[in-house]
């Protein structure tokens, strides 16, 4: 399989990194592994984390090292909604913890998995930064706040609904 970006993509590409000092094009790692990730369906495979490497003269290694460190980069396939849950410690002190398993039970799958139709993934994350909202959640670009079951309940529905009307 080759792994190569549209021409728009490639685009793109040089702009970001263009965008910073000659010989620093390391520096646009981050931009570049999500454009690739978007054009790629959703998550960085090895060939794709290679092909980054290729196009920024780095080694692969160093852009495993950042794709697993962040919690944004997906490493294997993801469901079109991907329900990214606060665990840090104001998030567990208002029932984070709660949630996730709510969420675990309701969808049948386990952290880190994705239902069998493809339609959910349910990943764990750090701080979201809307502590003053606890529990919460991110939902593409979206938060959803003060969590409850029947918050989650009605997300879930609102998903499924969107879907539906967008087959």
């Amino acid at each position: 399989m080759s792994v190569e970006f549209s021409k728009e993509g490639l685009n793109k590409v040089s702009e970001i990194i263009a965008r910073y000092p000659q010989g620093k094009q390391k520096s646009a790692l981050l931009p570049v592994l999500h454009l690739a990730q978007q054009e790629f369906g959703g998550w960085l495979d090895v060939p794709v984390m290679d092909y980054v490497a290729t196009l920024l003269s780095i080694e692969p290694i160093e852009v495993y090292e950042v794709a697993t460190f962040y919690s944004m980069y997906n490493l294997k396939p993801v469901g079109k909604y991907m329900f990214e849950v606060c665990q840090t410690g104001p998030c567990m002190l208002r029932g984070s913890d709660n949630i996730i398993d709510y969420i675990k039970e309701k969808l049948n799958i386990g952290v880190g998995e994705t239902t069998a139709d493809g339609m959910f993934t349910l990943k764990t994350v750090e701080c979201l930064g809307a502590c003053g909202y606890a529990p919460m959640m991110q939902l593409g670009k979206f938060f959803r706040e003060h969590l409850t079951k029947e918050k989650v309940d009605s997300i879930i529905e609102e998903c499924r609904a969107n879907a539906a009307s967008n087959n």
